[in-house]
Order: structure tokens, then sequence, then C-alpha cells
């Protein structure tokens, strides 16, 4: 491809909106353009690279059984009422206002569920492994990071189709080891988390995640072990407040000035270990009381998986003295107003000499016991891990890190097929659910996070199989010089016969934009020809990824350029 024929408007400066690396290298070596807040353009460059993403996709979900389907982004919205996920999604959803009782899909478990249930009648229809790549229609409140956070993006998702929890174990184990080949084949630096199912749904998900100041994903990880979880399910060794000796009577005193933990620790030189925060929630439109102890941070996503429930929420001010008779700050588990549930985190179970609210404004109890002044109804693991909390296997100390979501995978079991009614007849007969998981992979979250990975101050850097063209060719001064335009010539038609691709810059720049836009567009080889060189029998070849330069004979770059490729490819 000649690049005085491409269109690929490379910039030197991009806008303060791009903040990251990734965003910043796609506008700049001119692979995207944005169209609105969350939606962009792919240009030819980039979406040679996000076909070459897919071709990937493809290859290894059809080597695992994988059938393709095109479904529609247009959803009848009385299949998501079905199952209940249009109150799940929320504003999340797009709605067709102008046509009623359409919405744009932000996923598809809902229309496979469908299509199954339509076809799939018996045991012996499964096992089977149905996926798309499919544009996807989120509306995202708050759109940022490129293509990271959009409200339009393309997403591989594949549906495994069961009739025993054993098939979906094994299906659930192909899609793993697939995602491993896909991210391994694409020089991808990953790691694997548990994670929340959120408002999927189902039994076990784990996430493939790379670590990166952009993320918005919160990870623990282990280098020792190889522990790794997203925090929102992450655990740690912690020491657990216990029960100290001598166990004191229950006694209120006033604390008119403190309102939160840290002001009863200065105040009243209070150990952290001996306080328990009270935090009301609204759960079903029931109230629950929580007790974390001392300045641990509630962790909602463990919250909404022992409730089992997406409608929950803080109460409100209005609401704190009405249950409790107290506001934020005096609320405790003694002499509450109403009786409700009490939950504590796991810290706290049994502990005595406790310090809380008494629900009396300006007054808290000191010596609680929780086994003989309340009721706690049950402990969790309700809290949030910090940085350097020792590690639940091993005991090293865990590192918090930012993380982007490649890819994510779940044992979604009968959720869908339960409420679309998607059932088959087992062996003797018996009708069954169909048991389901769902597995998706971002499509541009890939080529952004290479671009994450794989870059220097000049620009990005390819390597393959992403690459947008195998070779780089800078015609320098061409112009002005017929026998460098006569090399690369019959250098580009070369490399072509011999299988490679090449963008040759035939432009009329000087030699300092083609250098500055090789590297900024980062090909993996560069062959530089100039009069010098040439008028030598020479070229000059240049690899981006190290920056070795050498100067060859002409007749030596197509086995050149041929070694490179066997080598990265092996």
């Amino acid at each position: 491809m000649r690049q005085s024929e491409l269109f690929i408007p490379t910039l030197k400066e991009v806008g303060a909106d791009a903040q990251i690396p990734s965003h910043q290298l796609m506008l700049r070596a001119g692979l995207i353009r944005q169209v609105a807040a969350g939606v962009f353009s792919f240009l030819p460059t980039g979406y040679k690279v996000i076909k070459k993403i897919m071709d990937i996709l493809r290859e290894e979900i059809d080597a695992i059984g994988g059938q393709e389907f095109f479904l529609p982004a247009l959803n009848p919205i009385e299949i998501w009422e079905e199952t209940n996920r249009v109150e799940a999604m929320g504003d999340v959803m797009f709605h067709i206002k102008n046509r009623e009782g359409l919405v744009l899909a932000p996923t598809h478990e809902e229309i496979i569920t469908f299509h199954a249930r339509q076809h799939i009648k018996s045991y012996r229809d499964m096992p089977q492994i149905w996926y798309q790549i499919q544009t996807k229609f989120r509306n995202e409140p708050r759109p940022k990071s490129g293509v990271l956070r959009c409200r339009q993006f393309l997403m591989k998702d594949a549906y495994s189709l069961d009739s025993s929890w054993e098939g979906l174990d094994e299906a659930y184990n192909k899609h793993y080891n697939a995602y491993k080949n896909i991210f391994d084949r694409m020089n991808l630096k990953y790691f694997i988390v548990g994670a929340s199912s959120g408002a999927m749904g189902g039994r076990q998900s784990q996430e493939f995640m790379v670590e990166s100041e952009s993320g918005e994903d919160t990870c623990a990880l282990c280098d020792e072990c190889g522990y790794a979880a997203n925090v929102e399910i992450a655990t740690s060794n912690v020491e657990p407040s216990g029960r100290i000796e001598p166990n004191l009577p229950i006694e209120e005193f006033p604390t008119p000035n403190a309102k939160t933990i840290d002001d009863l620790i200065e105040q009243f030189n209070l150990p952290e270990d001996r306080l328990a925060k009270s935090v009301l929630y609204i759960v079903d439109s029931e109230p629950v009381m929580i007790f974390m102890r001392g300045n641990d941070e509630l962790n909602e996503s463990k919250l909404q998986s022992i409730m089992k429930s997406n409608n929950f929420r803080p109460a409100l001010p209005e609401e704190l003295s009405k249950i409790t008779g107290a506001n934020t700050g005096s609320m405790g588990p003694v002499n509450m107003k109403t009786k409700i549930r009490k939950i504590a985190d796991n810290r706290l179970k049994d502990a005595n000499g406790l310090v809380s609210g008494a629900n009396k404004d300006g007054y808290h109890f000191k010596n609680i016991d929780f086994n003989r002044d309340c009721k706690i109804d049950e402990y969790y693991d309700l809290r949030t891990i910090n940085e350097g909390e020792k590690c639940p296997k091993c005991f090293t100390p865990l590192r918090v890190v930012n993380a982007i979501e490649l890819g994510h995978i779940f044992k979604l079991g009968t959720k869908y097929s339960e409420a679309l009614a998607a059932n088959f007849l087992d062996k003797d007969g018996k009708e069954q659910p169909i048991i389901m998981g769902s597995y998706g992979i971002g499509v541009e979250r890939i080529m952004a996070c290479y671009l994450e990975q794989h870059h220097d101050d000049k620009g990005i850097i390819w390597m393959p199989p992403l690459q947008p063209y195998h070779v780089h060719m800078l015609g320098l001064n061409i112009k002005n010089t017929q026998s460098v335009s006569d090399t690369c010539d019959k250098l580009l038609s070369d490399l072509k016969n011999s299988g490679f691709d090449v963008l040759y810059d035939d432009r009329d720049d000087t030699p300092g934009v083609k250098f500055n836009d090789a590297d900024l567009i980062g090909i993996p080889v560069q062959v530089i020809v100039g009069k010098k060189n040439v008028d030598n029998g020479n070229i000059e070849i240049k690899f981006r990824a190290s920056g070795e330069r050498a100067v060859i004979k002409i007749d030596e770059a197509i086995d050149l350029v041929r070694k490179f490729y066997s080598l990265t490819t092996e």
C-alpha cells in the first residue's frame, strides 16, 4: 500500500481528553477518530488490526467446537423482561423511543437462550458452543479512556449449552484454555482472577486482566504464589479482633464531638481493633445493620453476593434516626429503636471489648460483647482488602493494582434457561433447564491493552501477529532520485510476491517526517531506501522494537525479513 494513497492521518499532538497511552497512540497513529462521547470510528490501519484480532478469536473458538452466529443488535424488550434484566441494567440499556418494545443489546444471553428454547429439545442436542463477534451498546454515563469505556464496542461473546453440570465444567475449561491461547498469541502479559458475576449472575466467574495504571478495575496479586482476585471478592489473612480479658460490663459514655472512627481514636485514645463501625443499608426495602471493624471499608460487591439482590442502597439520613434512634456516628448494635437484621464482618466474630454507637446522638457504648449484649445474625467476609495485607494462601504481602479487564468467563448455570423456559428432556425423559456458560472478550480492549504494554516515547511497537503491515518501506527523496524510486518499486514487488504486506512511504516529505511517522505507526521492520546506500547497492533495515539498524545488500532484504518473521512466530 502506498502511503500517499492511504488514509492514515497522523498527529503530533492530541487533546487533553486523551489521557492514557493507548488512547493517545490510537489518535496520533491515525488508527481511530472520535465521533461522539464513547463512540469511535476505526480508520483503515486500525481496522486492519481489529480484523487480525477477530481472526485469532475465530480460530481459537472454532478449535474448541464453536459455531459462529450473527445475532441482531436490536432486541425485543419482552425477552429481557422475562429475565428481569431490564431493571437490572437500568440506564445502561439503550431503549428505542420511536419504536416501542425494542432495545439495543448490551449483551446476548437472552437471545441465545431464546434460540436454544426454540430448537434444543433433548440431551442429544447438546453440548453446543455458539458464539458471535458483534457490536454491543451500553449507555455508559462517563465514557473515557478511549476505547476502554465506550457506548458502542465490539465483543466476542460465546455461550455453552449443556445437559449436565459436568458438561458445563468441561465447556468452561475449554474456554479458559482457549482464552489463554488467544492472549498468549497476541503477546499480552495478563493474569487471571476470581471475580464477581455481578448482573450476569452465575456460580463461578474469572477475569483475564492486564495490569495497568490506566485500568479501572482493582485487583489483589501475590507475586509469590500467584494468588489473584478482583477486590470485589479478594480476601486476605488479617487478624480478627477476637476476645480480650477482663470482659467488663457494657458502659455508656458521652462522645459529643466524635462522628467518625478517627475521631474516637484521637479523642479517646481507643485502639482501632476494638471499634465497631455501624452502617445501615436498605436491602429489598428492608433495613440491614452492618458492622465493620475500625476503618475497614465495606465491599458492596461482597454484600450484593451475600444478599443475592441488586436492590440495595445506603440508608438515607432521615431513615437512620427513624430506624435506629440516632444519626450517623452514633448508631450501634445495642438498644436499637427497631428490631432489624444485623450482620458483621468476620473480623468481629464473637468479639468483646468493643466500642460502638449507643443509638443516641452524642453517646457510645464501650465493652460491648457481641455474644452477650446483642445478637449478630450472621458473620461474613464483607471488607475490601488493602495493600500489604497477607496473602490468604502463602502469607506474602499482597499488591493491590489497577488493571484492565480483557475477558470474562461465567458459569451461568440455569439462570437464563429457567427464566426463559429453555428446557430439554434428559435421559429419563424428565424436563430440565439447559445449563449454560457465557464467555466474553472485548475486541477493541485487546488492541488498547496491547498498546498499553507495547510502546515507547516514539510511538507504537507492533509485533506479530497483530502488526498492520509486515514492512514499512521508506523511500527518501524519491521525487528527485530515480534510482531510489526504481529500487523501491522493485523491493515492493519482491516483498509482495514473497507474501509480505508492505506500507510504502512514497510521500514527498522530508526524511525526518518519514522517520517520525514510521516510529509512531510502529511497523516491526523498516526498510529505508536512500540514494547514498542505493548507489553502493545497499539499503538500511531497522527493527522497531530493538532499534537495531543494519546496512545490507539490496538482494538480502527479502531473506532478512523472512528470517525476522520466522523467528518471531516460532
